[in-house]
């Protein structure tokens, strides 16, 4: 069947490759199409490992053209330095920032590491930002990414002297709905607290549920680790 790669035909197979190098190349440099640079990018960083390509394309699309998806991954390069580019959290921050607010599939990742930079403290010197961290995790939250409700349900719990006072209902309302999204440990502590009655009236059967699903959960991770493994 005409255009079917056999993937056994080393040959093929580079000829195959070229012509995609080729076309991303034309799309991004000379029609100026975002998600061609997009492709380009995850072409050079996933096919040919050339990660310093990959970040400046990552970069033009990003500053030039505001792709969330490349502005995630840039700020991905910067955290660790990948690619050549400066290892800096303030940019990777911005970065994240700029994904967070477009509409990619990993602009709820992107709030969620802007919510855990501004949480962490270390793009303010030092000194942690809850109400930038409680406003992007929420965010992230909102769009089903597990993690952020479950931080949500630990800001809550901790509370903060400078602003943001424990809120146990708020708290348990994070974790009902990080364990609702399969958060192990969303479930762990919803069920601690409708055992002690933390934020809602005591519900043996509530806790019971919950830390059963926590049981689950954990018996589902180790799974697919095993499988991972063989």
């Amino acid at each position: 069947m005409a255009g079917l790669i056999n993937f056994k035909d080393e040959k093929e197979v580079k000829e195959f490759l070229h012509n995609l190098e080729v076309e991303y190349s034309f799309q991004c440099h000379k029609e100026n199409d975002p998600e061609g640079c997009q492709r380009l990018a995850d072409y050079y960083d996933g096919v040919k490992k050339n990660y310093e390509s990959a970040a400046q394309v990552l970069k033009h699309n990003c500053e030039t053209n505001g792709h969330a998806e490349s502005c995630y991954k840039l700020g991905a390069y910067h955290i660790t330095g990948k690619g050549g580019v400066p290892e800096c959290l303030k940019t990777a921050y911005s970065c994240f920032m700029r994904s967070c607010h477009g509409n990619a599939k990993k602009s709820r990742d992107a709030c969620h590491n802007v919510g855990l930079l501004a949480h962490d403290g270390r793009v303010s010197e030092g000194e942690p930002d809850l109400a930038v961290a409680r406003e992007y995790y929420e965010k992230a939250c909102a769009a089903g990414f597990a993690p952020s409700c479950f931080n949500l349900s630990a800001l809550f719990i901790q509370g903060n002297a400078k602003g943001l006072a424990p809120d146990m209902v708020q708290a348990l309302k994070y974790a009902n709905r990080a364990c609702d999204l399969g958060h192990v440990w969303g479930c762990a502590n919803g069920s601690r607290m409708y055992k002690l009655g933390e934020g809602t009236e005591k519900d043996e059967k509530k806790a019971e549920e919950l830390k059963n699903r926590a049981k689950e959960l954990h018996g589902l991770e180790k799974e697919r680790q095993i499988k991972f493994g063989e």
